[in-house]
């Protein structure tokens, strides 16, 4: 059985179906070969970095294996997840191979290092927006980040100088695999490949220098993304999914992706209408009730501080907090 999925990936890539459709069919498939009989271990895959080399793996237990080692022709991940085939024989090589580094030897990026955009979603959680004051429109608040504010798992938030007003956001990213444009909602999550943590850190006195609260979102390393990516097929249902933010050991935000007013399928087509959608593109779907800023009195991020973003079947985004220098 192995060896025939191996050598006839055509059966499953030829018949004009989605490819991470069918990636998914190969890869429930291949689940049984995992090491130790441990089919529930998620796929985790990474971004890192290690004796000077940047790289991407596998994390098996607290083991890497160096998928770029053993898939030479792949640059990065963004490239892998983009490929089917390569994602599957990934997959093999995490269950099958022996592991390269330990992972508290290697130092993590974010998961993807340099997204091609990322898209954030503002209002998506009905609580969120009823402790903000707002209501959840027609359409969804869309926003932009630049891929030069993230940092990784671990990675301190830096607290800019010109402010003090530094909030945290937990939230759920899409990592999107297969790219596309006018794509409609049936058909939207062919196109994810996988999911992350993200805590997408505001610098609120800045956000509402205007009404376009934008720069108050693109600071330098408030971003933290990571710690890796759990991919699509691990994930039954998106909407199952619970969305935590602890700040110091204490439970500030929660939520289910079920709450979401605008879901995954509904804003991955409804940006494809203005954007083509690449491998590496990042969703950051919103984050729950909770806030700091809008607790009384208000609670923000100061150095000495650790924020997590916990979101079951997904893993834990830790990050201390630090003031800029």
């Amino acid at each position: 059985m192995l060896v025939l999925l191996l050598v006839l990936p055509g059966k499953f890539f030829r018949d004009g179906h989605s490819h991470y459709a069918s990636c998914d069919l190969l890869c429930k498939n291949l689940r049984f070969v995992h090491k130790n009989n441990e089919e529930n271990t998620p796929m985790k895959l990474i971004s890192y970095q290690h004796s000077g080399r940047s790289s991407f793996g596998a994390v098996v237990g607290d083991r890497v294996v160096d998928l770029a080692r053993h898939l030479p022709g792949v640059p990065d991940l963004a490239a892998l997840i983009a490929n089917p085939e390569k994602l599957a024989q990934a997959k093999l090589l995490a269950a099958n191979a022996t592991a390269d580094h330990a992972l508290d030897e290697v130092r993590l990026d974010p998961v993807i290092p340099a997204p091609g955009k990322i898209i954030c979603v503002g209002i998506n959680y009905v609580a969120h927006a009823e402790e903000a004051g707002r209501k959840v429109g027609n359409y969804p608040v869309i926003f932009q980040r630049f891929a030069e504010t993230l940092l990784a798992h671990n990675a301190p938030l830096v607290r800019p100088a010109v402010s003090k007003e530094f909030d945290f956001e937990a939230e759920l990213a899409v990592v999107i695999g297969k790219g596309g444009s006018h794509i409609a909602p049936e058909d939207a999550m062919e196109h994810v490949a996988g999911y992350t943590c993200f805590n997408d850190a505001s610098i609120r006195d800045w956000q509402f220098h205007t009404h376009q609260y934008g720069m108050g979102k693109t600071f330098r390393s408030t971003g933290a993304l990571g710690p890796w990516l759990v991919t699509a097929d691990e994930i039954t249902d998106y909407r199952e999914l619970q969305v935590r933010g602890i700040l110091n050991g204490e439970q500030m935000q929660e939520g289910s992706l079920s709450e979401l007013a605008f879901d995954i399928p509904h804003l991955i087509s409804y940006v494809s209408q203005a954007l083509d959608w690449n491998p590496g593109d990042i969703l950051a779907t919103g984050t729950p009730s909770g806030i700091g800023f809008k607790r009384t009195p208000p609670i923000f991020l100061k150095p000495g501080d650790v924020f997590e973003v916990v979101i079951s079947q997904i893993g834990t985004l830790s990050n201390p907090v630090i003031d800029e220098v």
